[in-house]
């Protein structure tokens, strides 16, 4: 029969199992070998919050990236004379934060709770920690990170075409 110990720690290398899984299959991670997903994996923390909760607002010091493991995130503006405006509702398997673990700037929107939700959590300063010392790790990291964001930005390139002959401005 196993001991107390032996089932928290069997629970603990389940669930850094499970961590490494999902991981994989997040685009940011995606690619990276199954090694370096367990160091990621061990690193984050998991952290509940209630609905309408404030995860963080525009302005705030970004030193936090998430990863949405059950529920659903609202990234909004305060848009002057007009009240909050949503950018986005992220549910399960999507992440924010990411630009706060590049740049010293302060997050350029609000992350609000939309539905109850569970988050993986990595700070900037364990994530920098991590890659000091795995520089392959960083160099693997830092790419997924470049291709995310021009993504990003061509993306947005696209909306503002739209918008500009559209004549929606």
């Amino acid at each position: 029969m196993a001991s107390t110990a032996e089932k928290s720690e069997n629970q603990t290398a389940e669930r850094l199992i499970a961590m490494v899984e999902l991981l994989g299959k997040i685009n940011i991670f995606s690619g990276l070998p199954p090694a370096h997903l367990k160091r990621i994996a061990e690193i984050g923390i998991e952290e509940q919050y209630a609905t309408g909760a404030k995860i963080f607002s525009e302005g705030d010091a970004g030193d936090k990236f998430f990863l949405i493991l059950d529920g659903a995130v609202r990234i909004s503006r305060i848009v002057p004379g007009m009240g909050e405006e949503a950018l986005a509702i992220l549910r399960s398997g999507a992440y924010f934060g990411e630009m706060s673990l590049i740049d010293d700037s302060p997050r350029s929107a609000h992350a609000l709770v939309h539905e109850r939700c569970k988050l993986f959590v990595i700070t900037k300063a364990d994530l920098e920690d991590l890659l000091f010392v795995d520089r392959d790790l960083a160099y693997e990291l830092l790419w997924n990170f470049v291709r995310t964001l021009t993504a990003r930005l061509r993306e947005t390139n696209d909306k503002m075409t739209f918008l500009a002959t559209s004549n929606k401005f």
